[in-house]
Protein backbone atom coordinates (compact mmCIF):
# COMPACT_ATOMS: atom_id res chain seq x y z
CA UNK A 1 0.00 0.00 0.00
CA UNK A 2 1.33 3.62 -0.75
CA UNK A 3 0.19 6.52 0.71
CA UNK A 4 -0.83 9.27 -1.65
CA UNK A 5 -1.42 13.22 -0.93
CA UNK A 6 -3.13 15.82 -3.56
CA UNK A 7 -2.25 19.13 -3.15
CA UNK A 8 -5.73 20.07 -5.19
CA UNK A 9 -4.63 23.98 -6.16
CA UNK A 10 -7.82 24.97 -8.05
CA UNK A 11 -9.97 27.04 -5.91
CA UNK A 12 -13.24 25.37 -7.05
CA UNK A 13 -13.98 22.29 -5.08
CA UNK A 14 -16.27 20.52 -7.86
CA UNK A 15 -14.26 21.94 -10.34
CA UNK A 16 -12.80 19.88 -13.61
CA UNK A 17 -9.31 19.34 -11.71
CA UNK A 18 -11.04 18.53 -9.16
CA UNK A 19 -12.98 15.63 -11.01
CA UNK A 20 -9.77 14.54 -12.25
CA UNK A 21 -8.65 13.80 -8.83
CA UNK A 22 -11.66 11.99 -7.05
CA UNK A 23 -10.70 9.87 -10.36
CA UNK A 24 -7.21 9.46 -9.24
CA UNK A 25 -8.29 8.67 -6.13
CA UNK A 26 -10.84 6.33 -6.82
CA UNK A 27 -8.77 4.12 -8.34
CA UNK A 28 -5.85 4.24 -6.51
CA UNK A 29 -8.32 3.30 -3.02
CA UNK A 30 -9.68 0.57 -5.35
CA UNK A 31 -6.04 -0.59 -5.52
CA UNK A 32 -5.51 -0.53 -1.73
CA UNK A 33 -3.68 2.78 -1.35
CA UNK A 34 -4.45 5.81 0.99
CA UNK A 35 -5.35 9.56 -0.11
CA UNK A 36 -5.55 12.29 1.24
CA UNK A 37 -6.48 15.57 -0.86
CA UNK A 38 -6.06 19.00 0.71
CA UNK A 39 -7.99 21.79 -1.07
CA UNK A 40 -5.40 24.66 -1.06
CA UNK A 41 -7.99 27.06 -1.67
CA UNK A 42 -9.60 26.66 1.14
CA UNK A 43 -6.83 27.00 3.60
CA UNK A 44 -5.08 29.57 5.19
CA UNK A 45 -1.01 29.38 3.78
CA UNK A 46 1.45 32.45 3.61
CA UNK A 47 3.92 32.43 1.31
CA UNK A 48 7.45 31.40 1.88
CA UNK A 49 9.20 34.28 3.18
CA UNK A 50 12.67 33.02 2.08
CA UNK A 51 14.06 33.08 5.41
CA UNK A 52 15.82 29.85 5.86
CA UNK A 53 14.91 29.74 9.20
CA UNK A 54 13.13 25.94 8.64
CA UNK A 55 14.39 22.58 9.76
CA UNK A 56 14.84 23.44 13.34
CA UNK A 57 12.00 21.12 14.51
CA UNK A 58 11.21 18.16 11.59
CA UNK A 59 7.77 17.91 13.49
CA UNK A 60 6.74 21.74 12.44
CA UNK A 61 9.67 22.81 9.96
CA UNK A 62 8.42 26.24 8.86
CA UNK A 63 8.82 29.33 11.25
CA UNK A 64 5.36 30.31 9.70
CA UNK A 65 2.75 28.44 11.51
CA UNK A 66 -0.55 28.21 9.22
CA UNK A 67 -2.24 25.45 8.02
CA UNK A 68 0.52 23.94 6.61
CA UNK A 69 1.03 22.43 9.49
CA UNK A 70 -1.68 19.73 8.40
CA UNK A 71 0.71 19.26 5.01
CA UNK A 72 3.50 18.84 6.63
CA UNK A 73 2.95 15.57 8.26
CA UNK A 74 0.62 14.26 5.37
CA UNK A 75 3.76 14.75 2.90
CA UNK A 76 6.35 13.20 5.04
CA UNK A 77 4.90 10.42 5.06
CA UNK A 78 3.59 9.89 1.37
CA UNK A 79 5.46 7.63 -1.36
CA UNK A 80 3.47 9.64 -4.18
CA UNK A 81 2.75 13.26 -4.15
CA UNK A 82 -0.11 14.28 -6.88
CA UNK A 83 0.32 17.74 -7.73
CA UNK A 84 -3.08 19.29 -9.22
CA UNK A 85 -4.27 22.69 -10.72
CA UNK A 86 -5.78 23.71 -13.12
CA UNK A 87 -3.74 26.11 -15.94
CA UNK A 88 -3.73 29.84 -14.72
CA UNK A 89 -1.33 31.87 -16.91
CA UNK A 90 0.09 28.85 -18.70
CA UNK A 91 1.54 27.47 -15.32
CA UNK A 92 -0.08 25.89 -12.19
CA UNK A 93 -2.08 28.19 -9.72
CA UNK A 94 -0.94 30.06 -6.94
CA UNK A 95 -2.30 28.27 -4.37
CA UNK A 96 -0.38 24.94 -5.52
CA UNK A 97 2.94 27.10 -6.29
CA UNK A 98 2.70 28.75 -2.36
CA UNK A 99 2.47 25.45 -0.64
CA UNK A 100 4.99 23.99 -2.89
CA UNK A 101 7.01 26.52 -2.45
CA UNK A 102 7.00 26.04 1.67
CA UNK A 103 7.40 22.18 1.82
CA UNK A 104 11.28 23.81 1.08
CA UNK A 105 11.40 23.71 5.11
CA UNK A 106 10.93 19.88 5.30
CA UNK A 107 14.34 19.70 3.23
CA UNK A 108 15.78 22.28 5.69
CA UNK A 109 15.63 19.43 7.48
CA UNK A 110 18.50 17.83 6.06
CA UNK A 111 21.80 19.43 6.58
CA UNK A 112 22.83 19.26 2.74
CA UNK A 113 18.88 20.69 2.09
CA UNK A 114 18.10 17.17 0.24
CA UNK A 115 14.41 16.55 -0.56
CA UNK A 116 12.36 13.72 0.92
CA UNK A 117 12.29 11.01 -2.37
CA UNK A 118 8.59 10.52 -4.06
CA UNK A 119 7.20 9.74 -6.73
CA UNK A 120 4.98 12.24 -8.18
CA UNK A 121 2.07 12.79 -11.06
CA UNK A 122 0.69 16.00 -12.53
CA UNK A 123 -2.82 16.86 -12.88
CA UNK A 124 -3.97 19.62 -14.86
CA UNK A 125 -7.38 20.96 -16.62
CA UNK A 126 -7.32 24.29 -18.58
CA UNK A 127 -9.80 25.97 -21.25
CA UNK A 128 -6.79 25.46 -23.63
CA UNK A 129 -3.80 23.13 -24.14
CA UNK A 130 -1.23 25.34 -23.66
CA UNK A 131 0.54 23.26 -20.79
CA UNK A 132 3.82 23.21 -21.85
CA UNK A 133 5.22 25.80 -20.13
CA UNK A 134 3.55 23.71 -16.59
CA UNK A 135 4.80 20.84 -18.10
CA UNK A 136 8.42 22.79 -18.13
CA UNK A 137 8.30 23.23 -14.38
CA UNK A 138 7.04 19.63 -13.31
CA UNK A 139 9.67 18.19 -15.22
CA UNK A 140 12.90 20.35 -14.04
CA UNK A 141 11.30 20.07 -10.57
CA UNK A 142 11.50 16.40 -10.96
CA UNK A 143 15.34 16.57 -11.96
CA UNK A 144 16.32 19.03 -9.20
CA UNK A 145 14.35 17.04 -6.41
CA UNK A 146 15.13 13.29 -7.64
CA UNK A 147 11.48 12.28 -7.97
CA UNK A 148 10.09 9.97 -10.30
CA UNK A 149 7.13 11.17 -12.48
CA UNK A 150 3.92 8.35 -12.71
CA UNK A 151 2.41 9.93 -15.16
CA UNK A 152 0.35 13.54 -16.18
CA UNK A 153 -2.87 13.96 -17.28
CA UNK A 154 -3.40 17.31 -18.78
CA UNK A 155 -7.21 18.08 -19.98
CA UNK A 156 -7.72 20.79 -22.28
CA UNK A 157 -11.38 22.07 -23.53
CA UNK A 158 -12.71 22.79 -20.24
CA UNK A 159 -13.86 25.69 -18.41
CA UNK A 160 -17.14 26.02 -16.87
CA UNK A 161 -17.50 23.65 -13.55
CA UNK A 162 -18.67 20.45 -15.01
CA UNK A 163 -17.80 20.33 -18.70
CA UNK A 164 -14.77 17.47 -18.08
CA UNK A 165 -18.21 15.16 -17.70
CA UNK A 166 -19.62 16.37 -21.27
CA UNK A 167 -17.01 16.28 -23.56
CA UNK A 168 -15.04 13.45 -25.41
CA UNK A 169 -11.31 14.61 -24.02
CA UNK A 170 -12.95 15.32 -20.43
CA UNK A 171 -14.50 11.81 -20.72
CA UNK A 172 -10.84 10.34 -21.81
CA UNK A 173 -9.10 12.38 -19.23
CA UNK A 174 -11.24 11.04 -16.45
CA UNK A 175 -10.79 7.19 -17.38
CA UNK A 176 -7.27 8.17 -18.16
CA UNK A 177 -7.02 9.37 -14.17
CA UNK A 178 -9.04 6.81 -12.85
CA UNK A 179 -6.91 4.09 -14.43
CA UNK A 180 -3.44 5.80 -13.49
CA UNK A 181 -5.00 5.52 -10.11
CA UNK A 182 -5.14 1.42 -10.62
CA UNK A 183 -1.83 1.00 -11.72
CA UNK A 184 0.11 2.70 -9.03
Amino acid sequence: MKKIIILNGSPRKNGNTAALTASLKKGAEESGHSVTEFFLGDMNINGCRGCFGGGKSCESPCVQKDDMEKIYPVYKEADIVVLASPLYYWSVSGQLKTAFDRLFAVAECDSDYRNPKKESILIMAAEGHGFEESEYWYDRLEKHLGWKSLGKVLCGGVMAVKDIESTDEGKEKLAEAYELGLTI
